[in-house]
């Protein structure tokens, strides 16, 4: 199988890594001259291109699949736009009109398109209701891959990251010293993540399909902080509640927004597919960056 792998960075090193060391065929595609090094430095086969250009696209061969994990950089909603919604509408329009054309994409969407619901439980089958304009573009782009790739013949399936975290992204600091705002924390570890969308291909299965990519355990912000700084050997760090924190001034009102949102996500839907997970929960996840935070104090 050969995977074009159209944003290939954080997840999708890892994605490519791991379909390589099942013999699968992994393309990184990346716009930047770094992201193409970051690739080759892998040993993973790169090709530069920009997913919004669909003359640039030409450069990449064939494949069996795509995997849209293209990232907007953190910008605001109309840069999303232009990546999620219209840089996934000229993939698969382009790889679609292709003679030997993939039959199947895999979008890395986010948890963010429930909204709050209160600390409720939220799954594939619960009403989007995204809160902000980035999360109203990034429904729309599912809706991309679940309804406009089968009219160019290509299966569109969805993996909808919960918060990722990993090498380069455990935060440990942020938590272990605080304030730490309440809320819900719906987590998946790198690994994991390109884990799923591995196994979804591989397997062959949720063709078509909403996939809630998170661990076994959402957890409370201050519960997490604490048994990270007790882990650390610290004692437990300030807490503030969310009225607190929205006595902020300089929040944005998206800010505010992400602050009020609170959910707890299933994966049920996963497990039943028979996904194992290497970090089933935050526990097994954090052993790495808890291990050297002690080497630090050694």
């Amino acid at each position: 199988m050969r995977v074009g792998i159209l944003g290939c960075g954080h997840v999708g090193l890892e994605l490519a890594r791991q379909l390589e060391e099942r013999g699968a065929e992994p393309i990184g595609v990346r716009r930047s001259d770094a992201g193409i090094d970051a690739i080759e430095a892998d040993g993973i086969e790169a090709v530069q291109a920009d997913i919004t250009d669909p003359d640039s696209l030409t450069a990449i061969p064939d494949v069996d699949a795509i995997v849209f994990a293209a990232s907007s950089g953190g910008r605001g909603a109309a840069a999303a736009k232009d990546i999620y919604v219209d840089g996934l509408r000229t993939a698969i329009e382009h790889f679609g009109s292709r003679s030997n054309a993939p039959n199947r994409l895999v979008y890395t969407s986010s948890t963010g398109v429930h909204g709050d619901h209160d600390g409720g439980w939220v799954d594939e089958e619960t009403p989007l209701e995204p809160t902000t304009e980035k999360t109203r573009v990034l429904a729309e782009a599912e809706r991309v891959a679940l309804e406009e790739a089968p009219k160019h013949g290509i299966d569109g399936s969805v993996a909808r990251y919960a918060g990722l975290y990993g090498p380069d992204r455990y935060r440990l600091e942020r938590y272990i010293y605080g304030p730490v705002t309440e809320g819900y924390l719906n987590m998946v570890h790198r690994d994991d993540a390109a884990g799923v969308v591995r196994y979804l291909l591989t397997e062959e299965l949720a063709r078509s399909e909403v996939v809630q990519v998170v661990d076994d355990e959402p957890v409370s912000k201050w519960e997490f902080a604490d048994w990270l700084a007790d882990e650390c050997g610290l004692e437990s760090p300030p807490k503030r509640t969310k009225a607190e924190r929205l006595e902020d001034d300089s929040l944005s009102e998206a800010g505010r927004r992400r602050i009020l949102t609170s959910k707890r996500c299933s994966n049920e839907k996963l497990r039943e597919l028979g996904y194992k997970f290497s970090y089933p929960t935050f526990r097994e996840g954090y052993r790495d960056p808890i291990e050297s935070f002690w080497r630090t104090k050694a």
